[in-house]
């Protein structure tokens, strides 16, 4: 029997052994294929930062020789740009005189304006302080009059409480006493009653106790007598039974002592048996907790390695996500980084139609000055270092670096609406001209039209009848046979004369 549950256990042992080898040889898989994907990811991760690391190097080479190459352009276009902006210092003088005139003007109207609307903001702010003044004391009456009322109405009811609480505790108190007196009488009584049925069952009882003493000393005589009777006629009786038994007694304690005797190897033969048994089911006990401890590390090493295989599926699909993400990430930013790419070339490409558009003097100063004051400038200063609360002012603060451009922006807006404003100008003085003209050479005709009409000439004693401002800017418009540096000199000079005026027109 031994022998066929060794056989039995034997074969679990080796099909278990068989499983577990090939859950290793899986697990030992496993572990290599992570380990090759763990190579190719680091091996893709360390040429990815590579190729970063040359980009953006190559990036600084090209942005250094771009800025070489702009710092020379640079050089001599501003080596050509002073010649010019020496001429048109004077005019660009003049012009800012006049602004500055114009402008301490309307300080001076504004700083007029200021006092009288700071005078009504006072008037008006004493008018509200004495209605506000007006309106606390009518508050502050009502208030003491609501007071004085609660005032009494709280004395009142505290008073009728009081009295209230006053016959209460009369009350009780008298109630307490009745309650007091009527205990007293019933605890009387009650002692009255307790001693009268005390004593009465005190009598009672020692007159039975006497009646029963006596019934029992005649029975207790009685009996005594009886008894020594009855042991006289039993000693007669059961004298030879008495030496038998005293045999029979001797018989007895030999046999006993050879019971004991008996008893005692049993005993001894019981203890080893139990002994055995004890030995046995210990044994069988520590089989059964080792077969106990063995299927459970059995059972635990199954579970460890299901989820060991799970932590490792779920491994390989996070990783699989992972590497899936950041092919979609990078597809992305290269795809980012081409519109970027893209709309850079696209702004150079603007910016250097725009430089080829630029007159002589946009070249040499792109910003024109800022028209504020110095107190003005410094409170746009301070008001620009203040932290923002609204979401669109901090949102704005990502584009600081655009300030430059919304200048040149704002500049050339200006000069737009300035450029309209002086065409609007020169196509009235024209109209005007040539309305002159024709009535100038209506008079020249003299027809009978012409008489019978006002008289066409011009005025010459009392000067032309042409503005004064429209033979400065005929003066100033380019001349056919003007050379091309003239022009775009006296254009520059137009341009900086209508910045003013696009200045004060809002």
């Amino acid at each position: 029997m031994p022998v066929k549950r060794q056989q039995r256990a034997a074969a679990p042992t080796s099909a278990e052994d068989g499983l577990l080898l090939l859950q290793g040889q899986a697990l030992a898989e496993e572990e290599a294929a992570k380990r090759k994907r763990e190579m190719l990811s680091r091996f893709l991760k360390d040429k990815l930062s590579q190729e970063q690391q040359s980009t953006a190097l190559n990036l600084h080479k090209l942005h250094s020789q771009w800025r070489a190459v702009l710092r020379e352009a640079k050089a001599q276009e501003l080596q050509q740009d002073v010649a010019i902006l020496s001429q048109t210092f004077a005019r660009v003088m003049d012009s800012k005189d006049s602004v500055i005139e114009s402008l301490v003007t309307d300080l001076e109207e504004a700083e007029v304006q200021h006092s009288r609307a700071l005078s009504g903001h006072l008037q008006n702010v004493d008018r509200l302080l004495q209605l506000q003044r007006c309106r606390l004391r009518c508050m502050e009456e009502g208030y003491r009059a609501q007071l004085e009322e609660l005032q009494e109405e709280f004395e009142t009811e505290r008073r009728s409480i009081v009295e209230r609480h006053q016959r209460e505790l009369r009350y009780l108190q008298d109630v307490a006493v009745a309650v007091e007196q009527n205990h007293a009488r019933e605890e009387h009584e009650a002692t009255l009653n307790f001693q009268s049925t005390r004593d009465e069952i005190k009598n009672k009882s020692l007159q039975e106790k006497q009646y029963t003493r006596l019934q029992l000393s005649g029975k207790l005589e009685g009996l005594w007598e009886q008894f020594h009777c009855a042991m006289q006629s039993y000693a007669e009786a059961t004298e030879r039974r008495k030496l038998s038994f005293e045999a029979l007694k001797a018989k007895d304690e030999k046999s006993s002592r050879e019971v004991e005797v008996q008893e005692k190897k049993l005993q001894k033969l019981q203890d080893a048996v139990l002994a055995a048994k004890a030995r046995l089911a210990a044994h069988l006990r520590a089989g059964e907790e080792q077969n106990g401890r063995v299927r459970e590390q059995k059972e635990a090493a199954l579970g460890q390695l299901q989820q060991l295989k799970s932590e490792m599926s779920r491994a390989r699909a996070k990783a699989h996500r992972s590497l899936a993400e950041l092919t979609a990430q990078s597809g992305a930013a290269l795809k980012a980084l081409g519109k970027i790419v893209g709309k850079a070339e696209r702004v150079l490409r603007l910016a250097e139609l725009c430089r080829r558009m630029e007159s002589e003097e946009e070249k040499v100063l792109p910003f024109y000055p800022s028209s504020l004051a110095e107190g003005e400038r410094d409170d746009a200063e301070r008001v620009l270092r203040e932290a923002p609360t609204e979401p669109l002012a901090r949102a704005v603060l990502d584009y600081v670096g655009l300030e430059g451009f919304w200048r040149r922006f704002n500049k050339a807006k200006l000069e737009e609406v300035a450029a309209g404003q002086q065409r609007a100008a020169l196509t009235h003085s024209n109209r005007r001209l040539r309305a002159l003209l024709r009535r100038y050479l209506d008079g020249l005709a003299a027809n009978a039209d012409a008489l019978s009409e006002a008289n066409a000439l011009p005025d010459v004693s009392n000067g032309s009848r042409v503005p004064k401002a429209c033979l400065q800017r005929s003066r100033d418009a380019p001349q056919p046979h003007d050379p091309p540096a003239r022009r775009g000199a006296v254009g520059h000079a137009v341009g900086l004369r209508a910045e003013p005026q696009s200045r004060e027109g809002p």
